[in-house]
């Protein structure tokens, strides 16, 4: 069967009977192949050797350099064994290779070829090696390290074993810097547990930037202290009439470092100057006529504007940002600027020019939807392309960097097919295969790599209402979308990696992911 590790019997009959844990380094190991392990993002190079490391109650995990930060990944890892192995791993830090049978996290400052996230995994019979240049390498060499032991790893509960790691070498780092994903908390609110547990599983598959989508329409999801009124109304209800809520700064706050400690940047967007009904229900100075509007619980987009002509506006609009920027350690703030029918071109333009002053007055970079690339955009913007080539073609020439979103593409709330329970069409039916059959770079022309950061994947959530929803539309595509920002091009072909993707129901199932069974996928069941 696909991907079976070949165990020979005499040694399986040893580590089935508990006798194995404590044989030498030098005696037989069970034989296993680190090439067939279905890994997603495939690695960028890959040697087998043909054996097996033995994971025991004995294993220690040991850090070299960079002691804390170090901690906090072996941590992570033992924390991650521990529930289906039973096993505490002991943590130790240390300055030279540990003893046999053990895990060793080595940073390496030296390795500068690997960037600042890749990595470097050796599995011998002996030991198991990550070492990187930096942290953020380490880390994504332990997701590595989980992938390439049996996919019950990931329960929650004691598994009977044995906990082998095909031997071999890795040798790996990714294709683009920003491999995103965008939570819509607008439309529908999601709140702290399951923002932690998109992280969670989104930095299983190396993805490193959440993009939260705070303002729309229907809610105003983050707390503005010098303007209350933003979630007192604005954040009171969602689509469909919920009840909706809102992050204090303190949980923003805590969720930026729950995210950090997975290497996660976590990017904030307050859309603007169009989807702002919820602002302007809850001040009625950020309107032409100084009236409040009504709460809006519906779907339609297009139809709302800030009072682009007020000077309060910009009052307004530098809060926002000065407050958010306190709060977000990254680079970027995102200002939205899509689908904002209701105002005059005339007028979007010096908007959209004034808020990219105001945001580099706070020290961050502003990222607007395609749109924006129609405005006086610099070498410090980011225009994320979500529909237009031309806009995307404009942005470029004008110095400013691509996020690759593409609606047809990557749009996550889109359905896979006229029979999905949820989700849109308006942009494509968007099958797995479809998902992952595309490349960035090639996607526009004259648009290429050194234009490119990277990719998001986006959920808009107007028919996302709970966490089994985000699970359908997002899963089993994020993992497509993980691997086309991490791999070599040259690596990746569907024919190949729907059999990879097939062996990760395991995985989704112990993580209780309420995945889409797609038949273009054949899954694997045990």
């Amino acid at each position: 069967m696909f991907y079976k590790y070949l165990i020979q019997p005499f040694t399986w009959l040893l580590v089935a009977l508990g006798l194995a844990t404590t044989v030498s380094c030098q005696e037989p190991r069970p034989a296993a192949d680190m090439a067939a392990v279905p890994l997603i993002p495939i690695p960028a190079s890959l040697t087998a050797t043909g054996s097996s490391f033995l994971l025991t109650e004995k294993t220690g995990i040991y850090t070299a350099g960079n002691t804390e930060e170090m901690g906090r990944i072996a941590g992570y890892l033992a924390d991650k064994l521990k529930p289906a192995t039973g096993f505490t791993l002991a943590i130790e830090a240390t300055e030279s290779a540990p003893k046999p049978g053990n895990i060793y996290l080595k940073l390496d400052p030296s390795a500068t070829v690997l960037g600042d996230e890749g990595y470097t995994l050796v599995v011998t019979e002996a030991l198991v090696t990550i070492s990187a240049a930096k942290p953020a390498g380490i880390f994504y060499g332990v997701q590595t390290l989980r992938q390439l032991l049996p996919a019950t790893i990931e329960a929650k509960s004691t598994q009977a074993g044995p906990w082998i790691v095909p031997t071999g070498t890795i040798e790996d780092q990714p294709r683009f810097g920003f491999r995103s994903s965008m939570l819509d908390v607008s439309r529908h609110f999601f709140g702290m547990d399951d923002v932690k547990r998109y992280m969670d599983l989104m930095a299983g598959y190396k993805m490193n930037t959440m993009h939260l989508h705070l303002s729309d329409d229907q809610g105003w999801r983050i707390e503005i202290k010098s303007w209350p009124n933003l979630t007192a109304i604005g954040g009171k209800t969602e689509i469909g009439g919920g009840e909706g809520g809102f992050f204090t700064q303190e949980q923003y706050k805590e969720l930026v470092q729950y995210a950090a400690d997975r290497y996660i940047l976590v990017i904030p967007e307050i859309d603007m100057p169009g989807h702002t009904n919820a602002a302007l229900a809850s001040y009625p100075e950020l309107n032409c006529d100084g009236k409040a509007t009504k709460i809006y619980t519906g779907r339609e987009v297009g139809f709302s504007t800030l009072c682009t002509s007020k000077e309060v506006i910009y009052a307004f609009v530098d809060s926002v940002v000065r407050e958010l920027a306190a709060i977000t350690p990254g680079p970027y703030i995102h200002v939205g600027g899509d689908e904002s029918h209701a105002t005059k071109k005339e007028d979007y333009i010096p908007f959209v020019n004034r808020v990219h002053t105001i945001v580099t007055s706070h020290g961050k970079q502003m990222i607007g939807w395609d749109e924006t690339a129609q405005t006086d955009l610099d070498a410090t913007s980011t225009v994320q392309l979500w529909a237009s080539p031309e806009f995307g073609r404009q942005a470029v020439a004008k110095g400013a960097k691509m996020i690759m979103s593409p609606a047809t593409k990557a749009y996550l709330d889109m359905q896979y097919d006229k029979k999905s329970r949820i989700g849109l069409h308006w942009a494509a039916y968007i099958e797995v295969d479809s998902a992952y059959i595309w490349d960035p770079v090639a996607l526009i022309p004259g648009i290429g790599a050194e234009n490119i950061i990277g990719i998001e994947a986006a959920l808009w959530t107007e028919t996302v209402e709970e966490t089994k929803d985000i699970d359908y539309l997002v899963y089993p595509r994020l993992i497509g979308y993980a691997e086309i920002g991490w791999s070599p091009q040259a690596s990746r072909d569907w024919e190949t990696y729907k059999f990879r993707l097939a062996a990760q129901a395991p995985r989704l199932k112990a993580w209780g992911v309420d995945y889409y069974p797609s038949a273009k996928v054949p899954w694997k069941q045990e």
